[in-house]
């Protein structure tokens, strides 16, 4: 549904753009298409040879593209601006689904392993996010707008202090997209960057139970909440000995050693998770650890 909803968008988008930058001198308006063909095709390759790198791009380049609409229809008004609005309202809402970001996790798996996603935290949508998005949005496009528009010097000092700021958005916006629930062979794995230093393995055999958590489950006394605020899609994972975990704080810039029986996390795809983690022998709800399923031949 992605691919066909990305593919329509410069029928559906690209003529009300077009439209309402009519009246533009031509050198604008050459620069701006050449910057909306190009995030339009990279989008395109991105949901075609999904990767984390392309799914950054993707939860880029939608919104812009919502908000150009948006923009654009104001100035132009009529159906055709409505279904544009349409369109690029629905690709966003699709690129916000699971199903992207879960094939992109899983197109740079390793060996016999299998990822899912971590929410975004929740509190980030209130202003990091779209002001992350806004700023590397801005960083792409003010400078060569400007310079189109033969405003040298705002043009340079858009690109001057535009680079660094749109490198910085990226990274800040790539980080979301690195972030994941690992099955492997030995065991369960979280891959965090926001909360863990680095990412830590959790063998099946340390394993009491992996099984869903509501909103209140309450922490033991040693318990690790690595949810940031989201509410929906919790697991807590139970292990018999402390693990030793690097909690990142500050931005990354400093981490504490914590030990801890209990974890919580919060997935996208919980149901799924943990259907391939009982596969795997990895013991939820009333079960105990067994070891993985082996394969073997009829006598």
């Amino acid at each position: 549904m992605l691919t066909l909803v990305w593919a329509t968008l410069p029928l559906t988008a690209g003529g009300v753009l077009a439209e309402a930058t009519a009246d533009w001198s031509t050198a604008p308006r050459i620069v701006l298409a050449v910057l909306a063909w190009g995030a339009w095709a990279g989008g395109l390759l991105a949901v075609l040879v999904p990767r984390p790198v392309g799914l950054t791009a993707l939860r880029a380049v939608a919104p812009a593209f919502l908000v150009g609409a948006v923009v654009a229809a104001w100035g132009v008004g009529g159906v055709a601006a409505a279904g544009a609005v349409v369109a690029t309202a629905v690709a966003q809402v699709l690129v916000a689904r699971p199903g992207p970001a879960a094939a992109a996790a899983n197109a740079s798996a390793y060996g016999d392993e299998l990822r899912f996603p971590l929410r975004v935290p929740p509190g980030l949508f209130a202003g990091p996010v779209p002001l992350a998005r806004l700023a590397l949005a801005g960083a792409v496009t003010a400078g060569p707008l400007l310079l189109a528009d033969r405003r040298i010097v705002a043009g340079v000092v858009a690109l001057v202090f535009g680079i660094p700021l749109g490198v910085l958005a990226a990274r800040a916006l790539h980080s979301l997209s690195g972030r994941w629930a690992v099955l492997v062979p030995a065991g369960f794995v979280i891959v965090d960057p926001l909360t863990l230093a680095d990412p830590v393995l959790f063998p099946r055999a340390r394993i009491v139970a992996l099984r869903p958590a509501p909103a209140a489950t309450p922490l033991t006394p040693d318990g690790l909440d690595l949810r940031l605020g989201a509410s929906a899609g919790g697991l807590e994972l139970r292990l018999d000995l402390p693990a030793e975990l690097y909690r990142t704080r500050r931005g990354g810039r400093a981490t504490t050693t914590v030990r801890t029986t209990q974890i919580l996390i919060a997935a996208t795809t919980t149901g799924r998770l943990l259907a391939e983690a009982s596969a795997r022998a990895i013991p939820g709800t009333g079960q105990t650890a067994s070891p993985p399923p082996t394969s073997s031949s009829p006598s």
